[in-house]
């Protein structure tokens, strides 16, 4: 699970600075996100992406991908699904292929991606899913996607935000969210007052840590549209163990545009309901 959360981040900060790699800002990609013509002598463009659901069955594993249709119409976004679910085909196979034996359970790979808004400033995706390699549960699988067609880029935390004071406020927002559900699920008339502050302090203590002012933690967000199009506020997403246990499941805190706006980079700003 770390290794493709990291290769993730990796791949995000990557792919704008690929566009940029002659030292000039990258023109503004046609509404179809097409990519320009190459120039004489130029190596030719690597091949678009071709998303097609995939459904593996094995004694040792099984492995079912699926897509929502046309996001080859994003060229980009279309590159940076499959290679997260290649990435993670691929860790389940490494796991595979260690085997002595066949497994008492068929190791597993369930992965899904949904659209969650498009717009012709904004495509959102989301994925979810999870590995199983033995043991009690998978690892989950989680992860947005956020393409800007008309800047022929993703969104990521570090650009939108760019500012400490930005990611500061954001924080203590979240925490407070994530604070008062934790309140919420440690009131349980099964447990003990000693068992619920145990619980409580538990929990308090991860969305301390899972939710300081860094912009990698807030890596995973996806847009609230409002009834224009645009960008009513932004859902920050938490995999199982960043902020709570694995018990909890993913959690999520919403932080509206106007309190995002003054910290919003100024080439997002119109994304945003002002």
């Amino acid at each position: 699970m770390s290794r493709i959360r990291t290769w993730t981040v990796l791949f995000l900060l990557i792919l704008p600075l690929a566009a940029c790699r002659d030292g000039s800002a990258p023109a503004a990609a046609p509404a179809d996100d097409a990519p320009a013509a190459a120039g004489p002598g130029a190596a030719a463009p690597a091949a678009p992406a071709r998303l097609e659901d995939v459904i593996e069955r094995d004694p040792r594993y099984m492995v079912g991908i699926s897509y929502p249709p046309g996001m080859e119409a994003y060229p980009g976004l279309a590159a940076a699904l499959q290679a997260y679910a290649q990435q993670a085909r691929e860790e389940l196979m490494q796991a595979v292929e260690a085997l002595d034996a066949p497994p008492a359970a068929p190791y597993d790979l369930s992965l899904g991606f949904r659209l969650l808004m498009q717009s012709p400033q904004l495509v959102a995706v989301a994925a979810d899913g999870s590995v199983y390699t033995g043991g009690a549960h998978g690892q989950p699988l989680v992860a947005r996607f956020v393409w800007l067609p008309g800047r022929g880029e993703m969104l990521t935390a570090e650009r939108l935000v760019p500012s400490a004071e930005g990611w500061r406020v954001v924080a203590r927002q979240v925490a407070e969210q994530l604070a008062a559900s934790a309140q919420v699920r440690a009131i349980d008339g099964a447990l003990s007052p000693q068992e619920r502050k145990s619980l409580l302090d538990s929990a308090l203590r991860m969305i301390d840590e899972g939710t300081g002012p860094d912009p990698a933690n807030f890596a995973q967000f996806e847009p609230v549209p409002a009834p224009d199009g645009r960008i009513a506020a932004l859902r920050f997403v938490f995999p199982p163990y960043q902020v709570g246990p694995y018990a909890d499941g993913v959690q999520y805190a919403q932080v509206p545009a106007a309190t995002l706006l003054p910290y919003v980079a100024g080439e997002y700003q119109a994304l945003f309901v002002q």
